[in-house]
């Protein structure tokens, strides 16, 4: 490497640090894994194979075909009984949460008790099972004094997790999430089909490709940044999200 040579692309320091965290024998945990991100998610961490074990919490076992998934382990829990489970939980270096239903579905109280408390009691678990790196997918806006439900819950939980003190914590807060959803309702795939064609045209602070999410948090996890805690914005994500090339 000669000292006037073209400085490192992003890509290629990314990839020398995956390869560094690679040999640390690390393992994570991803809660939400049946969900539009967590399941990129899964596909963006075993492509880059950066953990020697993979755990997946969730309420149900998933399945999944082909030789790649199969060192995958599962842990089936109740969200409502956490405690019970709390040795699932343990023995984890890293951990993913994009767990989240919506006030449609679950209703204003259900959809607090996912978005909050579940999220929060897995953190608290975690955190006391030796977990030490916590990343959590929020939401463009997330402010625990909105007055709108949603955002002020995604706040909230942002503010308890900090105080668990993680020696690093990311919370990312993507805009829109542009996602071919199975079971898209007409309005959605409307504002879709507008966001996309806006964020074409330039206004990225407003949506992002929900690849780039999923890519943007397995490189963001081996970044050493030099504060506990950090929020990558919309915008943020989707910088990273391109930048790591395979």
């Amino acid at each position: 490497y000669k000292a006037n040579a073209e400085p490192y692309s992003m890509a290629e320091d990314i990839k020398t640090l995956e390869e560094n965290f690679r040999q640390q024998n690390k393992s994570c945990f991803i809660l939400g894994a049946s969900g539009e991100t967590g399941k990129l998610l899964l596909q963006e961490l075993l492509e880059h194979n950066i953990f020697s074990k993979i755990t997946l919490i969730g309420r149900r076992q998933l399945t999944f075909e082909g030789k790649t998934y199969e060192n995958l382990v599962q842990e089936v829990v109740d969200f409502e009984k956490l405690d019970d489970y709390a040795a699932a939980f343990q023995g984890h270096d890293v951990g993913y949460c994009c767990l989240g239903t919506t006030r449609a579905k679950a209703g204003a109280e259900g959809f607090v008790r996912v978005d909050h408390d579940y999220v929060l009691k897995s953190a608290e678990l975690a955190k006391a099972g030796g977990c030490t790196q916590f990343h959590l997918e929020s939401s463009r806006g997330a402010d625990k004094k909105s007055g709108f439900l949603y955002l002020k819950v995604k706040g909230q939980v942002e503010a308890d997790i900090e105080a668990l003190g993680f020696d690093r914590f990311a919370i990312y807060r993507p805009g829109v999430l542009l996602v071919d959803r199975q079971e898209s309702r007409p309005t959605e795939w409307m504002a879709r089909k507008f966001f996309s064609a806006v964020s074409a045209v330039g206004y990225r602070s407003m949506s992002v490709p929900i690849q780039e999410v999923a890519k943007a948090m397995v490189s963001n996890t081996v970044l050493q940044p030099e504060q506990k805690m950090e929020i990558l914005e919309n915008k943020d994500i989707a910088t990273l999200g391109k930048s790591t090339g395979k």
